[in-house]
């Protein structure tokens, strides 16, 4: 009788998981960046890879947090982790030293020595549109979002901040030129051969940093002929579709204020939540619009006119303000906004990351505040 071989993809599939593929740090770090530029946190964030262990450093398991304490690191040590993907930068302000003094010093240390990389997000996630923020959108039921504060484009082709244009004579034009090209931070200068009221002259036309600005103007308006033809443009980056920091949701079916607590509970887990009614309000008032923001929401939120704000933590005269505007305001402590993100990110970092490496969740990340 012939020895009969079982396929291939039998065995895989009573056996052994898939087998993945390493992935080297940069590599790694590259296509994170990709999944969210570091271009989209804010100017004030710390975010990218913040420890790198020496080089050549391969990556087989990404462990996810929401915070890296001493605890959650001892649990990716213990897993074998060799990149800590932690959404709130663990390293923010400078540190002067690397010892075993503070546990800010202690997390360093020990990811070092374990060799484990670092990695932070922040506020690049609050801002895509597949991101925290929009992960929170979804306790509130089926309903459209806009950012609060709209991202511009990390870069565009148009360089500089200004741009000026003017027309010239022959009688002018070279020295004008001349004087122009030894100005710092000119760029896209360009001239074009026009008729203007019957005459031949050249438009010239340069983009300018605001510094190079001032004295571009000083210039021209040096030829009152030049000056009273000159336009001033300013150059603005371009927004980008569903990308900014926090959400101004309408609901497509209004739901009352008790309901909409319920919602948010059970897709945050909690048992509890803290509840501000806005002036005028009670639990059976509608809801229609809902500002939110992940973590801190109060300088997001603030000025925002809606029925409810959702966020983490605000300050108690913030809250007093919206309540005495009519406005609602739930708060479910900073990072329980925010946690419940990880399990969607590693399904969406598994398929940009094509399943080359293992991608877990912590399982002791927790909000340090609990209800006693």
């Amino acid at each position: 009788m012939p020895l009969l071989r079982p396929p291939l993809h039998r065995v895989c599939a009573l056996g052994r998981p898939p087998v993945r593929a390493l992935m080297n740090l940069r590599e790694l770090v590259s296509a994170l960046n990709d999944f969210a530029s570091p271009a989209l946190a804010e100017s004030w964030d710390n975010v990218g890879l913040l420890v790198e262990p020496s080089p050549p450093h391969t990556v087989n398991t990404l462990f996810l947090t929401n915070d890296l304490t001493e605890e959650v690191m001892e649990e990716a040590v213990q897993k074998k982790a060799d990149l800590v993907l932690s959404y709130h930068p663990p390293i923010f302000a400078p540190l002067k030293r690397v010892t075993w003094k503070t546990w800010k010093e202690r997390l360093v240390v020990r990811a070092l020595e374990n060799r484990i990389g670092i990695y932070s997000p922040h506020t690049a996630y609050d801002a895509i549109p597949h991101g925290v923020n929009n992960w929170l959108t979804k306790g509130l039921g089926t309903c459209t979002s806009v950012p609060l504060h709209p991202s511009t484009a990390p870069s565009s082709p148009a360089e500089g901040t200004h741009r000026v244009e003017f027309c010239a004579d022959a009688e002018h034009l070279d020295a004008v030129l001349s004087k122009i090209k030894d100005i710092p931070e000119i760029s896209c200068l360009t001239t074009l051969p026009v008729r203007v009221e019957g005459e031949e002259q050249t438009r010239v036309s340069l983009n300018c940093s605001q510094k190079a600005l001032l004295e571009v103007v000083a210039l021209l308006s040096q030829n009152s002929l030049l000056y009273h033809k000159t336009e001033i443009l300013l150059l603005q980056k371009p927004l980008l579709p569903h990308t900014g920091m926090g959400r101004l949701c309408t609901l497509i079916e209004p739901l009352s204020l008790s309901d909409t607590v319920e919602r948010i509970k059970g897709h945050l887990g909690l048992p509890h939540i803290r509840l501000a009614l806005g002036a005028g309000r009670t639990l059976e008032s509608p809801v229609k619009k809902v500002a939110l923001c992940a973590g801190s929401g109060s300088s997001v939120l603030k000025g925002t006119e809606a029925d409810l704000y959702l966020t983490g933590e605000m300050s108690h005269h913030d809250v007093l303000d919206a309540v005495a505007n009519g406005i609602s305001v739930i708060l479910c402590e900073h990072s329980n906004t925010e946690r419940g993100f990880l399990s969607e990110l590693r399904e969406a970092l598994t398929i940009h990351l094509q399943n080359r490496i293992n991608i877990i969740v912590s399982e002791k990340d927790r909000d340090p505040l609990q209800v006693a």
